[in-house]
């Protein structure tokens, strides 16, 4: 079977033309993809619980811990502790922070606009259809047991 012909490196190729124009983009400003991504999942108002934010990520929290370390040096978060949960740590944006948040939501919606405006919004959903059962499958199913 050529790669060509397994959903896998379809899926694989997008993702990575993807994270590499992110990270293109991203790169202007000093930040990266994962950054981004980081800060597009930080609640601008209540903050967000570290323990929290790898998950809504889709990582694991020890992959994480040298990010938060690296964004806290950088001035773009700052941690505070809970008001009512003393032992829960929060996240915070700085002004630097919500600066490249702000560009990480431009680059996203431009990003979604010109998707859209070349492929069709019922291919689109046949997409997102197809991807959600790619991931349901993965998730009932041990695949190589």
């Amino acid at each position: 079977m050529k790669p060509e012909e397994t959903i896998d490196f379809h899926i694989r190729w997008a993702w990575f033309n993807i994270s590499r124009m992110y990270n293109l983009e991203a790169s202007k400003y000093g930040g990266s993809m994962a950054i981004g991504y980081a800060l597009l999942n930080i609640d601008i108002n209540k903050g967000t619980p570290s323990t929290k934010l790898a998950p809504k990520m889709g990582m694991e929290s020890r992959s994480l811990t040298r990010m938060i370390k690296s964004l806290e040096e950088k001035d773009i978060i700052y941690k505070k502790t809970d008001r009512q949960d003393k032992r829960m740590v929060r996240l915070f944006l700085t002004e630097l922070g919500k600066e490249m948040r702000n560009k990480a939501i431009d680059s996203v919606h431009h990003f979604n606009y010109k998707i859209r405006e070349e492929i069709s919004l019922e291919d689109l959903e046949t997409t997102f259809k197809v991807l959600s059962q790619v991931n349901k499958i993965i998730d009932r199913n041990n695949i190589f047991s």
